[in-house]
């Protein structure tokens, strides 16, 4: 039996990884810690946790993901983000557990205009972007055994997200404009969980940085529109330019990522955002009845 622990297990990503873990509960032993239970910017906390505890991996999905939020509360984004993912390096390499930490697109500047590898020079735009670069380099620093899985625009029937805001938004208003000029891939947050399971449960090694998010491409509008569309949601939907919509940070223009290494490493095949979010539609209309 593999025993793993999944910190920030409250967000969505830990509540996807937990919405699947019954299939994997004879493989895996699964701790699940929300960051009021385990708050990771907290070095004894979190060394005292794992000393007591006997893990071979760490899903670390704890993190400050509030992009516009980050540009005011610089400090609290890059202690989660920065010392918090130092903490965990440092906590699996004294009791010798593998860490899954999870990062993203925003580490690019979206300059370039064909998908980023995971050799690409990174040039976060902002406080968001930064502090997740600075949790990499912090664990590279620590660790050998370890996976940095970058992502991209992760959305699922849980938590606060994309798919979930044009749902609400859709049942409110007869007009809605989203931008056209940003563009990238929408990720289902239970393919990203099913893969780091299936990689925890093969256990292949190859450490090391990569990208993952589902294939194909899109803008916020295209995604939008996908999403009224799959849930037979009728409003008149504008494309804007950003400069129409102002926010406190900048996002790159373009952060389509390269999956090659993912692919050829773990001979796996990647859904296309739009039948996953098909799957995501339906998942949610079955959890918002059962959550009320």
């Amino acid at each position: 039996m593999v025993n793993v622990l999944v910190t920030g297990a409250g967000g969505q990503l830990g509540l996807s990884i937990k919405s699947i873990s019954d299939g994997y509960k004879d493989v895996i032993s699964f701790t699940f810690c929300t960051s009021a239970q385990l708050n990771i910017t907290d070095d004894e906390a979190v060394g005292e946790h794992f000393k007591y505890n006997n893990y071979d991996y760490c899903i670390n999905c704890a993190a400050y993901t509030n992009v516009d939020g980050a540009e005011t509360n610089v400090a609290l984004a890059n202690a989660i983000n920065g010392l918090g993912a130092k903490n965990v390096a440092l906590a699996c390499k004294n009791n010798r557990t593998t860490l899954i930490h999870i990062s993203t697109d925003f580490v690019f500047s979206g300059a370039q205009s064909h998908p980023y590898t995971e050799e690409d020079s990174t040039e976060p735009l902002g406080v968001y972007g930064q502090s997740k670069l600075r949790g990499e380099q912090e664990i590279i620093n620590q660790l050998s055994n370890y996976y940095i899985i970058r992502t991209s625009w992760l959305y699922s029937e849980f938590g606060n997200n994309f798919m979930k805001s044009m749902l609400r938004l859709g049942r409110e208003r007869d007009q809605l404009s989203v931008v056209n000029d940003q563009v990238g891939t929408p990720t289902y947050a239970v393919d990203l969980a099913s893969f780091i399971l299936e990689l925890i449960k093969n256990n292949i090694g190859k450490y090391g940085i990569y990208h993952y998010s589902n294939e194909g491409v899109a803008s916020w509008y295209d995604f939008a529109k996908a999403i009224f569309q799959e849930a037979h949601i009728s409003l008149d939907l504008k494309p804007i330019p950003s400069s129409e919509y102002p926010l406190p940070a900048k996002r790159p223009s373009y952060s389509v990522m390269n999956k090659s290494k993912v692919k050829e490493n773990f001979k796996i095949n990647l859904p296309h955002w739009q039948d996953s979010l098909k799957v995501a539609i339906a998942q949610n209309i079955a959890y918002e009845k059962i959550s009320g």
